[in-house]
């Protein structure tokens, strides 16, 4: 979604006039921004107009917390669970029934043979086990922690795909296994058998995609960016399609259970093995009993879909920023992807992710074939079967994420463009909250609805908003939302002045371009080093980015402010000054754009002063906000110190300078012209308005001269000799 300011005006009940703060737009009019929110019964097509979805109708659900793994039966599906190891078969009736339960807490992996029999891989302490007529038994024990996947090779032998150790393992029609492949990686995570023998291998370490040939030699087709290849999809015509998911974001067993995971189930394993831990979603962390799996890139995507062509070449075809891929399945030549951990199944137009629809159950686990093209849906946290159907929804609701105004606001019409053809509806609402998450404080849903035009003025202030589409089909035509926007206009608030200060006495600040022209300005009070110095010319140093510099001009008092408006409106300002006694406020400028101003305070008779600086909305209308601000105390101060008494005390002078507006910052001495040297007081230290200086005493006709500067650098010099009696 994105936000546009416009040129034009709208009137609001109850709001401020409509020159304080203009008004702007939410608007949704992409694929992208629509399939950003909540979709109940309704999908985003690849033109990403807001329709109708096609039905998927729940057939069942599982009494098992988690469904980790799924096949398609003639009759139904099998599936296997966790955390209690049960394999069960699941009828297009919906009849629920228990074909085994292992020793082991999950199965991680079920494949149906067309003889009737099943075949389920249980993890920890990874066991493949057989079950036909009626009966289970240990098919083959390979001696591994996990077994991810099952996969029949084309000579008939039964592949299995295992972890923590990755090999992979060839097992004959007896039973009896060996090693095919041997991985350097932890987990080998997926399998897909391809045309000619060749098996595709998916890894969960470094995210690689190995092309494995009949007698066990590797080569590596692709390293993807995300570290776990999670799912393979043959497609008719010889190319595959893979998923490659962030681990933070995979549904992975581990050893170690972690609290607050958004989906977790643990099972004590018998014996001295830990308990397995399943974990959905982007809470999942490495196990201890495992090496940690190399990260996806810090903000990357969730989740990547590849396409591997006949020719071995793969191609990165789109990205999922925000949905954890689980499953594919290629059907009637369309690649659909389920996903986690919001439940959305999409399919891929081309190069671009289209949403189909969203389930109730909010991970889809796995994705099974049906007669006549058709797919199921199984899901997991909670489990269940899902078939489509040829119909479509006959209602649906999409609800926006959250949108922020920034300020509190007031709403006022919402444009909406799509088409309602006869026998559908479509209807617009909204509401609107101060909290950033819908709560019970926020308002119910409303909208007075005019055509394609729906009227919020009842809608109560809110900082955030968020509006919902209804639609509603009674025969096979479905309503279409096209593009929405939504007008608002954030209440007006007071300008803020965050610092308000003044600079040092001579010290101003100027544009970096700042040319003086034939006025005398110095990059800062003169360093003198010997008694004759010159101006030397500003080296061209800029402050804040290159739009500032600081310069130095005797007599001149400078101020810098920061501050800002809650809407954004341009600020102008004003300073005035007023005397430390009180009295009336005097305007020193005004209408000044930028965020400094520098005057010379010559004009001003030595005192002290308070200064005060209003920010006030541009223009300066009746519904313009204006803050203000007073500095600290500032004394202006031209007069520079006086020589107050100098006496000869044998070879010593007693000299006492003092200064009626400003302490002393420096004392420095030459003798016969030579350098500048500083002198310390009596006291020790140059701080005060008065101090006490004891010097040797000149000899007879040598020039002594003493130069005094105050704090608002104002400077003077004496010649000691010329003074002595």
């Amino acid at each position: 979604m994105r936000m546009r300011a416009l040129g034009g005006w709208l009137w609001l009940a109850g709001s401020l006039p409509v020159w304080a703060t203009p008004v702007k737009h939410f608007e949704v009019q992409t694929r992208e921004a629509f399939q950003a929110g909540t979709a109940a019964g309704v999908s985003v097509d690849a033109l990403g107009r807001l329709q109708l979805a096609d039905r998927y109708q729940r057939l069942a659900g599982v009494d098992e917390p988690f469904v980790l793994s799924a096949a398609a039966l003639p009759d139904g599906w099998v599936l296997g669970t966790g955390n209690s190891g049960k394999v069960l078969k699941l009828s297009r009736k919906g009849s629920v029934e228990t074909l085994f339960t292992a020793p082991e807490p999950a199965v991680f992996a079920v494949r149906a043979e067309a003889d009737g029999s099943v075949f389920a891989a249980t993890s920890p302490k990874g066991k493949v086990y057989r079950i036909a007529g009626g009966k289970a038994e240990v098919y083959f024990d390979p001696g591994e922690t996990y077994i991810w996947a099952l996969e029949r090779a084309a000579d008939g032998s039964l592949l299995v795909a295992t972890g923590t150790q990755g090999k992979l393992y060839k097992v004959s029609a007896a039973g009896q296994g060996s090693v095919l492949y041997d991985s350097p990686e932890t987990h080998l995570r997926s399998l897909a058998l391809l045309p000619g023998g060749d098996v595709l291998v998916g890894t969960a370490e470094s995210g690689l995609i190995l092309r494995l040939s009949p007698d066990g030699k590797a080569r590596t087709l692709y390293d993807a960016s995300q570290p776990e290849i999670v799912a393979f999809a043959p497609a008719g015509d010889g190319t595959v399609w893979a998923a490659a998911v962030a681990s933070e974001a995979s549904l992975l067993a581990h050893e170690t259970p972690k609290a607050g995971s958004s989906a977790e189930a643990s099972t004590a394993d018998a014996g001295d093995d830990a308990a397995v831990t399943v974990t959905f979603g982007d809470e999942a962390e490495p196990g201890a009993g495992s090496p940690p799996l190399r990260r996806g890139a810090k903000g990357g995507a969730r989740s990547q879909i590849l396409r591997l062509g006949t020719d071995g070449a793969v191609e990165a075809v789109t990205t999922l920023a925000d949905a954890t891929v689980y499953a594919l399945l290629v059907r009637d030549g369309q690649l659909w992807v389920g996903t986690g951990v919001e439940g959305k199944l999409w399919t891929l137009d081309g190069s671009t992710s289209v949403l189909a629809a969203t389930v109730d159950d909010r991970q889809i686990a796995a994705l099974t074939p049906e007669p006549g093209g058709g797919l199921a849906l199984v899901t997991t946290n909670a489990g269940a079967v899902y078939q489509r159907l040829s119909a479509r929804e006959q209602s649906g609701t999409y609800t926006s994420t959250v949108l922020d105004a920034g300020n509190p606001a007031r709403f006022g019409t919402l444009h909406w463009l799509g088409e309602t053809p006869a026998g559908t509806t479509l209807r617009v609402t909204a509401r609107s909250g101060m909290s950033a998450d819908p709560d019970a404080t926020w308002s119910d849903w409303a909208g007075v609805a005019s055509g394609s035009e729906v009227s919020l003025a009842a809608l109560p202030l809110g900082r955030y908003v968020q509006w919902r589409a209804e639609l509603g089909s009674k025969g096979g035509a479905t309503p279409r939302l096209y593009e929405l926007s939504l007008a608002y206009r954030q209440e007006n608030l007071r300008p803020a002045i965050k610092s308000f200060s003044a600079l040092d006495p001579g010290q101003l600040t100027v544009p970096a371009n700042f040319n003086p022209g034939s006025q005398a300005f110095e990059p800062a009070h003169p360093n003198r080093d010997g008694l004759f110095t010159t101006l030397v010319p500003a080296d061209g140093g800029d402050e804040a980015g290159g739009r500032t510099k600081t310069l130095w001009k005797h007599g001149y008092q400078s101020f810098k402010w920061e501050a800002s408006d809650p809407n954004g409106d341009a600020l102008r300002y004003k300073l005035e000054l007023q005397g430390a006694s009180g009295g009336a406020w005097v305007t020193v400028a005004e209408n000044i754009k930028e965020s400094y101003f520098g005057f010379d305070a010559l004009a001003l008779p030595d005192g002290v002063y308070r200064f005060r600086l209003t920010a006030g909305e541009e223009p300066p209308d009746a519904g313009a906000l204006a803050a203000s601000q007073v500095s600290p105390p500032v004394t202006i101060d031209h007069t520079p110190p006086a020589l107050e008494a100098v006496r000869r005390e044998g070879k010593k002078l007693r000299v006492t300078l003092r200064d009626a507006g400003s302490p002393l910052r420096e004392l420095v001495l030459s003798r016969a012209a030579g350098p500048w040297k500083p002198v310390v007081p009596v006291d020790g230290m140059v701080d005060g308005r008065s101090e006490t200086l004891e010097l040797e005493a000149p000899e007879a006709g040598q020039m002594v001269l003493l130069r005094a500067t105050d704090a608002a650098f104002n400077v003077v010099t004496f010649d000691l000799a010329e003074i002595l009696p």
